[in-house]
């Protein structure tokens, strides 16, 4: 009964702590009384919320507030005749649980500013919480400097966001983990992999074959097998320079199977093209491509077709042809779940 005090006095004076420049979330992200309020606010999850839907991302934002049972709104947002952007959203936004959907893929400068504009209108207006939903998250693969006075783009890019007030921030299939540590909110990573996994299911496979790329991809490749009950494992890749990337075969036994090549991002293409040229020459009936964020630059998508590739498969965290997978069960869950599992 005294955590239960603490934490409903925590809660009844949330709003005083946020309109002094504090926030609970900031103060204790992490400890058992912020999990435990967390799940409190949650117990009514969806009626009581609104998602702001980006232009990047509208149709996926209506899905997920669909599947939450909640609230819509379509901001406006429109460009200056010098090319700034202006944003407004419309609806009364204060007191409400508040998230913001915005991917950020090419144009990625655009998409963010978009991003941080949206965050910033809706903290104005006094929302009770207030999270940022980036399905593809610019500058993910940019986490490391490689070369002396490099940028650190992505933990700059996590800056942005928190600055413009997202409390807690959730990404889908994010390049690597643990570049999630640049943010110091609450920020979940959730997985499309199953959902790719189950579009699979309609397509009669011949003893399908999930394959990573490279090794760090087979966590991807065993959620998506799992759907089907079918194998996974991976081939091996080493990246010589930011260009050039040589994959190499595995002893696999591929030969009159049905073999899905699954990847976080499918960019320029090359990976997913040497990896069917490897499958192709061993004897692989038909081959399929799988990816979470389909960016396909250039001709990626004819150099993977002149390797063997079927069909490009990709979600909606970037709206293109190809999405055909919708990532919106994956982030509704997520949302439901609250911060009790964040990284």
């Amino acid at each position: 009964m005294k955590y239960l005090r603490k934490a409903l006095l925590a809660l009844s004076s949330l709003r005083t702590e946020r309109e002094s420049g504090l926030r609970i979330l900031h103060i204790l992200p992490f400890s058992g009384l912020h999990k435990f309020i967390r799940f409190l606010q949650l117990r009514n999850f969806g009626n009581g919320m609104i998602v702001v839907g980006g232009s990047a991302s509208r149709r996926l934002a209506w899905e997920i507030a669909r599947e939450l049972n909640c609230r819509f709104s379509q901001p406006e947002i429109k460009s200056f005749p010098d090319g700034e952007l202006y944003v407004r959203i419309p609806e009364d936004l204060s007191g409400e649980e508040v998230v913001v959907v915005q991917s950020t893929p090419p144009p990625q400068n655009e998409n963010l500013m978009q991003l941080l504009l949206l965050l910033e209108a809706s903290l104005e207006q006094g929302p009770r919480t207030l999270r940022a939903v980036v399905p593809y998250l610019a500058y993910a693969r940019q986490d490391k400097i490689f070369k002396k006075g490099e940028a650190l783009s992505l933990k700059l890019v996590s800056q942005l966001i928190e600055k413009a007030g997202a409390e807690e921030v959730l990404v889908v299939d994010i390049h690597e983990r643990e570049s999630l540590s640049y943010f110091s909110v609450p920020v979940k990573n959730v997985s499309a992999a199953p959902l790719l996994g189950r579009y699979f299911r309609g397509m009669n496979l011949k003893d399908p074959l999930f394959l990573g790329p490279d090794e760090k991809a087979v966590q991807q490749a065993s959620l998506a097998a799992r759907e089907l009950g079918a194998a996974f494992d991976s081939l091996e890749k080493e990246r010589l320079s930011p260009e050039l990337v040589v994959t190499s075969s595995k002893e696999l036994r591929v030969r009159d199977r049905d073999a899905v090549i699954i990847d976080d991002i499918i960019s320029t293409g090359g990976t997913i093209a040497e990896a069917a040229k490897i499958l192709k020459r061993s004897g692989a009936r038909r081959i399929f491509a799988a990816c979470t964020h389909p960016v396909l630059s250039g001709n990626a998508l004819e150099k993977m077709k002149a390797a063997g590739v079927e069909a490009v498969v990709g979600t909606n965290t970037i709206e293109n042809s190809h999405s055909l997978v919708s990532v919106a069960p994956a982030v509704a869950e997520g949302l439901r779940q609250g911060s009790l599992d964040f990284y």
